[in-house]
């Protein structure tokens, strides 16, 4: 049974940082390619991040890029996004995602696992 439980969300100002953290198990951890995404209210996912299987090529959404970063620990089974300077705007609920042996791809129906999500809340 794969899962991947998501943590490390929760209330911070504008300006600030925070680390989530994705735990996996149940899957070949390092033959699968990693993504965050994001779902505000009333707005559909979009994607935030992709590293693929080795950790060698990532891929930024506009947005975030600059402020965020993916990083994977294939050892550990954990991929993680570094998220500084943090806006109002980045107020979501995260969520990580696997996609078997692919290259990049930012579109969520491609990614085959998804965990449960964790709330990033930006205050102003």
């Amino acid at each position: 049974q794969v899962q991947l439980v998501e943590s490390g969300g929760g209330l911070v100002q504008a300006g600030g940082s925070l680390r989530l953290s994705c735990a996996a198990s149940g899957l070949s951890f390092s033959a699968n390619a990693m993504g965050w995404f994001r779902q505000a209210p009333g707005k559909e996912r979009e994607f935030v991040a992709f590293i693929s299987w080795s950790g060698g090529s990532t891929s930024y959404a506009d947005s975030v890029k600059g402020r965020f970063t993916i990083s994977r620990d294939n050892a550990e089974n954990t991929v993680y996004l570094q998220m500084n300077s943090l806006k109002p705007e980045d107020t979501a609920v995260y969520y990580c995602a696997a996609v078997r042996g692919r290259s990049y791809t930012s579109s969520p129906m491609l990614y085959d696992y998804w965990g449960q999500g964790t709330q990033v809340t930006v205050s102003s």
